[in-house]
């Protein structure tokens, strides 16, 4: 891919200001800088068609994640789940190109959905922890506003972060092989294949040949690998369900296949839902800590995503500077908090923006095509509704062994740096909680450069956030000795 050659101390924008582009351009080219940026009306089409078409899949995943019961044994409907997902998504995504002019886009962050199912609705009701989604992208925008992302970025270790992505994978990867009956409790073993050590039923054999389908798909360098493998899986499921083949009962989400009109009127029975307060039984400290581990489920990835996609397009300079990173950034906060307005969890930028960008798009006006496309799946949402969780499993495990890729950032013959990320990876989904992986990872970080004389490396945010994470750790013997209960 060819990028625009950037003096240095100038961003994107600036370079491209002096070239010349053709006369009599539209007030939309000015506003987006379309011909600035060396592109066109056609490929930014294109680009944000594509975007769509990769990232697609989190209508499914997303209400699957958040199918759970909360600690009152609610759960959130399906269809209302598919509409908060692509409303929220649309929503962000149109600001992110109107605002942010830049070739993102946005919907559920799957690491901040998983955190909100497996760790926040155990303990709160599903507003309130809709709520925490609003809380932490407050905070995001402020760290935003005030620069401090700057110095979070700058005490957390690279490797750490790459660690973080790592282990979310994994811990996604584990919801999928769960979800779709690949992985069960066993009875002698904490984890078993299938119910008795082996596979069970047609819903799991499906699920295992859409992983592979996607797989393969994804060698071949398939654009919209895992929307075309979700919609392959579910032509099977239903045509399995049509002729009898599957007994109905054996499906998790019920009998896959279309009741009534394709086309429905959305249901925005979530929207608006949200509790402040209320959080006495979780405690002031779960609380803070679920807080702060939805602010690093969701604020590192946004940010390398930004840049990553950023340099990817030819936007940024050498020092990673691109035009609209902070009001990118800023939305991309926001999209933690609408995303809790709207009851689908926080948004986030998508990696899968990418594949927009190779299909030429530069500007925000590609982020308003996929933005738009979104909107019009709120009235398609019988058509989503059919596809079986175990076919859409298959993507959770495919985007599991994308994050995964972070592992080739790792200086593993260091044991300084592989002890932190290798307790930091595996301690998620072994515990089913992304906060014990963190903390250990910066606990052990602390100790380790300690142990080696190193000391003042970490820095005083480190040593902070390994003291907040030893109290984390050691909070029920505390509690006791303090007779708390």
């Amino acid at each position: 891919m060819t990028q625009q050659s950037v003096k240095p101390g100038t961003t994107a924008d600036d370079a491209g200001a002096g070239t010349r582009v053709p006369a009599g351009r539209s007030r939309l080219d000015r506003y987006f800088h379309i011909s600035r940026r060396g592109s066109t009306l056609a490929r930014e089409v294109r680009g944000g068609v594509t975007t769509f078409m990769a990232m697609a899949y989190i209508l499914l995943l997303n209400p699957l994640i958040l199918s759970g019961k909360d600690v009152a044994g609610d759960t959130l409907g399906q269809r209302a789940l598919i509409t908060a997902t692509a409303f929220a998504a649309a929503l962000t995504t149109l600001l992110m190109g109107v605002v942010g002019r830049v070739p993102l886009a946005l919907a559920a962050g799957l690491s901040v959905s998983g955190v909100l199912s497996s760790q926040v609705v155990p303990q709160m009701t599903w507003p309130q922890a809709m709520g925490m989604c609003v809380l932490y992208g407050v905070v995001i925008m402020l760290l935003v506003v005030t620069g401090l992302r700057e110095m979070i970025m700058n005490a957390i270790p690279a490797a750490l972060k790459h660690a973080i992505t790592m282990g979310i994978g994994l811990f996604v990867a584990l919801i999928g092989f769960y979800k779709a009956g690949f992985v069960h409790q066993g009875e002698s073993t904490p984890v078993s294949l299938g119910p008795a050590g082996e596979l069970a039923g047609w819903p799991v054999l499906l699920f295992a040949v859409t992983l592979l389908l996607i797989l393969m798909l994804q060698a071949r360098g398939v654009p919209g690998a895992i929307l075309l493998g979700i919609v392959t899986g579910t032509a099977a499921a239903v045509t399995l369900n049509a002729l009898g083949v599957v007994d109905p009962r054996q499906w998790a989400n019920g009998a896959p296949a279309l009741h009534g009109s394709a086309v429905s009127m959305p249901d925005f029975s979530l929207l608006g839902q949200v509790e402040f307060g209320g959080w006495g039984q979780a405690g002031a400290m779960t609380v803070g800590m679920i807080v702060f581990t939805l602010v690093l489920a969701g604020f590192f990835d946004a940010m390398a995503t930004v840049i990553g996609v950023g340099t990817e397009a030819g936007l940024a300079d050498g020092r990673g500077r691109m035009p609209g990173l902070s009001r990118a950034l800023f939305v991309d906060g926001a999209g933690g908090a609408i995303g809790g307005v709207a009851g689908a969890s926080g948004q986030t930028v998508f990696v899968e923006s990418a594949t927009g960008v190779g299909e030429g798009a530069r500007t925000g006006l590609s982020s308003v095509v996929t933005g738009l496309l979104f909107a019009a799946c709120l009235f398609f949402t019988p058509l989503t509704a059919i596809v079986p969780g175990e076919v859409a499993a298959a993507a959770l495990v495919v985007i599991g062994a994308m994050m995964m890729s972070q592992a080739r950032h790792v200086d593993w013959a260091d044991r300084a740096t592989a002890v932190p990320v290798f307790l930091t990876v595996v301690i998620m989904p072994f515990t089913y909680s992304i906060t014990a992986g963190v903390a250990a990872g910066v606990i052990s970080h602390v100790a380790v450069r300690t142990a080696q004389g190193r000391f003042r490396e970490p820095g005083p945010l480190m040593w902070s956030l390994a003291a907040v994470f030893l109290v984390y750790f050691a909070l029920h013997p505390i509690e006791g000795w303090l007779g708390v209960h």
